[in-house]
């Protein structure tokens, strides 16, 4: 059995999916009732509620499994806290696998949740557990998001440099990539970069909006108070604003990119491109 933690989230359910076409059964471990429908609907055999972050509930959720992908929630300020209670509770149980999403480039300190993940990479590597890091880079569905205003506004806006350069990876490929790794010993001790094979900026994304969906698309930077006064009444933690505004500080200035051979040769074929995931997202939208 493979636990999926983090489970509600849109990393989770494309696991889920992936397990279990491949033949696994999976254990989702949610944090709300109301998420245990869109596990379920996905292929999880059975839904465990809990708090990542309480470690009886780990150990819980582990029982009788033989492998996890260990996700945390999204920007947690808490991520080493709770990773370093996810390798302990593996450890206290036995479990033989331990698959860990961390981040493209976690070495970056100026980026709180990248540096986050990088000391739960060195938890994990030191504790003699069998584990396999995952580094993905940014996804290609991220801009589902914007999606909408794009489309009614013919600009696609971001609080960054229009020229910064991002590897960019499709969700459905992270997916078939952890469901391929999990619970295979040859991806023992293995720490994957993940990105597709293009290097993409929002100008070059805008023109491939444009010539995809035939309509004038322009990428423009907004300011940093744009972008916070866009997402005033979201639902952030405390903290959670500044760690977002330090990485579009560093996204502003290097972006964030890397190299699609690993990705590539994990799936056995080119990674999806932009271009291919805009055109399904432009036919599913009709």
């Amino acid at each position: 059995m493979i636990l999926v933690t983090g489970a509600a989230g849109k990393t989770g359910l494309a696991v889920i999916r992936a397990l279990k076409q491949t033949g696994n059964i999976v254990r989702a471990l949610v944090f709300r009732p109301e998420y245990i429908a869109a596990a379920k609907s996905l292929g999880a055999n059975s839904v465990i509620i809990g708090d990542m972050s309480d470690p009886a509930a780990y150990r819980n959720a582990l029982l009788d499994v033989n492998g996890v992908y260990h996700i945390c929630p999204n920007m947690s300020l808490q991520e080493h806290e709770i990773g370093l209670i996810g390798i302990e509770a593996a450890r206290e149980v036995g479990v033989e696998h331990f698959v860990y999403h961390s981040v493209l480039h976690p070495q970056i300190e100026s980026m709180p949740h990248h540096w986050q993940k990088l000391r739960v990479e060195e938890a994990l590597i030191s504790s003699g557990l069998n584990y396999t890091i995952l580094q993905p880079g940014i996804y290609i569905q991220n801009i589902v998001g914007a999606w909408e205003k794009i489309i009614s506004d013919g600009v696609y806006r971001v609080p960054y440099s229009v020229d910064a350069r991002f590897g960019m990876i499709d969700l459905h490929d992270l997916a078939h990539v952890a469901a391929k790794i999990l619970g295979d010993s040859a991806h023992i001790g293995a720490i994957y970069q993940l990105v597709g094979s293009e290097v993409l900026t929002p100008r070059t994304m805008a023109e491939i909006l444009s010539d995809t969906l035939g309509r004038p698309i322009v990428a423009e930077q907004i300011s940093l108070d744009e972008w916070a006064k866009s997402v005033q009444g979201a639902n952030f933690a405390p903290g959670q604003i500044e760690a977002f505004i330090a990485m579009f500080r560093y996204y502003d200035v290097s972006g964030l990119w890397g190299n699609g051979n690993v990705l590539s040769w994990l799936l056995g074929h080119p990674p999806g491109t932009f271009r291919a995931f805009v055109l399904r997202e432009a036919a599913d939208s009709q």
